[in-house]
């Protein structure tokens, strides 16, 4: 897949799904699935064409915390058989284009669209004043077909959104998670050396440091299933990819992971029973013994087990992992 931030380098013609898509969600699914189809036997790209940095995070001044950062996000839409990702810069000149001129120099000119799919709630231009419909109207001025998608909802009536998924993360509530994403929600990471606490108490673990971007769960402890990536792709070996994807773009293949899944029980919190300050995310793999440090771990969500506890001594801290262990 290429991916660039840059229209110039953008490959082109294209059949364009457009949104935010934090998450790649199903709901995002069912707005991606258009282009899959429009493309079949033609030469158009099947690109998704995205905002850099998240429109929220450029209006409130704020970094946002994401369900998939660049990376993560550019693997699920290669797993989806995308072509490419284009980083649309979100800054004060994009933000101030009218809809019409939003459509007409990128999406025409630049980008030279042939087919656009959306969600029904998109808006876009200056002051979010464009709706899908109105997208819809000014892509017909230049024979361009707008589809709009309508908005899946989970088997209990629940809209299905990124806002919905932050939400039972932060409850704990995995298999929610689980249902509106389609699959399930994971951290991925390098292990970093810790403070080897667990390994003086019987309970090793591997310390995972997260992309500072990534939305994290409820404090607590998970049950999990953790994946080692094995195959070093352009990403790994390019410390700047995400530089250069300003600059020039980049080729990006999705990490090949290990066919092994080791259960393991994951702990994000402060440890506040060693009156820990720093929040760690900590992964006991279950049966098994090796070196994990500077590999990359991929953390499967399972079930919450239970919030983090601060305990009178690292006896009860250590019977309660044993229980957490075969809980797992």
């Amino acid at each position: 897949m290429w991916i660039t931030s840059l229209t110039s380098k953008a490959l082109i013609p294209n059949a364009i799904a457009l949104g935010n898509f934090d998450g790649i969600h199903l709901g995002h699914r069912q707005v991606v699935q258009p282009i899959l189809n429009q493309c079949k036997g033609t030469n158009c790209q099947k690109t998704v064409v995205t905002f850099n940095p998240h429109p929220q995070e450029f209006f409130s001044g704020e970094s946002k915390q994401l369900l998939t950062p660049i990376e993560e996000k550019a693997q699920q839409l290669k797993l989806l058989d995308i072509d490419q990702l284009v980083l649309l810069p979100f800054d004060r000149e994009l933000a101030s284009l009218k809809p019409q001129a939003f459509v007409e120099n990128i999406l025409i000119k630049q980008l030279k669209a042939t087919f656009i799919t959306v969600g029904e709630d998109f808006r876009f231009g200056h002051k979010r004043a464009g709706t899908a419909e109105d997208l819809q109207q000014i892509a017909s001025q230049f024979g361009i077909n707008v589809n709009i998608t309508a908005l899946k909802t989970d088997q209990n009536s629940l809209r299905i959104s990124s806002s919905a998924i932050r939400s039972a993360l932060n409850e704990g509530n995995i298999k929610q998670v689980t249902e509106l994403l389609g699959r399930n929600y994971t951290l991925t990471g390098k292990v970093i050396s810790g403070e080897k606490l667990g390994r003086k108490i019987g309970f090793p673990t591997a310390n995972i440091e997260v992309n500072p971007f990534k939305f994290i769960p409820r404090r607590g402890v998970y049950s999990v299933k953790v994946w080692l990536n094995k195959t070093p792709n352009f990403h790994q070996l390019e410390s700047n990819w995400e530089e250069k994807i300003f600059t020039e773009g980049v080729s990006y293949f999705p990490d090949l992971l290990s066919p092994l899944a080791i259960k393991a029980v994951m702990n994000i919190g402060t440890r506040p029973t060693v009156n820990g300050k720093k929040e760690t995310m900590e992964v006991h793999l279950l049966n098994w013994e090796g070196n994990l440090y500077g590999e990359k771990l991929t953390v499967s969500l399972e079930k919450f087990l239970r919030p983090e506890q601060k305990f009178n001594s690292l006896d009860e801290l250590k019977n309660q992992i044993k229980i957490d262990c075969e809980n797992a």
